[in-house]
């Protein structure tokens, strides 16, 4: 029968690099820490901590089960191709080719997360369309990506919630703002980043000219407003009164204060 040992060593080399880029040692001490905090009975008495902990507590579980499946799956294909190979069994051969295939596709979706290497790659992201050159083709070349986005949203499993939208003079949309929340919605849509072109015979054309239009597309990480302590005795204030010829007040009121 066909000898799979390669591909199966192939496999069990990109588990291991599995459990590099996915810090596993790390996490399998994390989880502990989690499991304690997620059973606290005063847990949510601070809701915006609770929430935190819990989805850090289902990012570092799943990341956990994934990896351990796989290493499962692979442990399994192994032996059950070492039992067909010591009796030559070949009608295991499609079984095996079979296993050895879907496990390599779930470890190339996995190692696509070994490319968000970036410090607030995981979190949610806000996203902002803005036409520019082009009229109303480039409001509603706009508006075109902003339904776009949202499918891809929906697909990838994301919420996406609009915040706002400024509405285009004839067609389409001047500006939208909208946010992603998702697991590395920050890393995936960083991509998408700068200008986009569209190419196209203008359907708001009377003569059907072929037209070139723009927008430009912002993103930016959902960050947590950050926990600063301002010691009064570190702020010095400054104030300036007018100089010079003038009214009655000149000289009398602080027209300008600098912290």
């Amino acid at each position: 029968m066909r000898d799979f040992t390669d591909d199966l060593k192939d496999l069990r080399r990109r588990l291991d690099e599995a459990a590099a880029y996915l810090k596993i040692p790390e996490k399998r001490a994390r989880l502990g820490e989690l499991e304690f905090e997620v059973s606290r009975p005063d847990l949510w008495d601070d809701q915006d901590l609770a929430k935190k902990v819990n989805g850090e507590y289902s990012n570092v579980k799943g990341d956990i089960d994934t990896y351990d499946s796989l290493a499962r799956d692979i442990e399994d294909t192994e032996l059950l191709h070492e039992m067909a190979r010591e009796v030559d069994d070949e009608s295991q051969e499609p079984e095996l080719a079979e296993a050895i295939a879907r496990t390599a596709a779930t470890l190339h979706l996995l190692e696509l997360r070994s490319l968000f290497t970036g410090e607030h790659d995981e979190l949610d992201c806000i996203v902002q369309i803005n036409a520019k050159d082009g009229g109303v083709d480039a409001q509603d070349w706009s508006e075109i990506l902003l339904r776009m986005y949202g499918r891809w949203a929906e697909r990838h499993g994301f919420a996406f919630e609009v915040n706002g939208i400024s509405e285009g003079t004839e067609a389409g949309i001047l500006s939208a703002e909208f946010t992603i929340t998702g697991r590395y919605a920050y890393g995936l849509m960083t991509s998408e980043r700068g200008t986009h072109r569209l190419v196209r015979i203008s359907p708001f054309d009377n003569q059907g000219r072929r037209q070139t239009s723009f927008a430009a597309v912002q993103v930016w990480p959902v960050l947590e407003d950050p926990d600063v302590e301002l010691n009064e005795a570190d702020v010095r204030m400054e104030v300036f009164r007018a100089s010079g010829a003038g009214g009655q007040h000149v000289n009398k009121t602080s027209s300008a204060v600098r912290l």
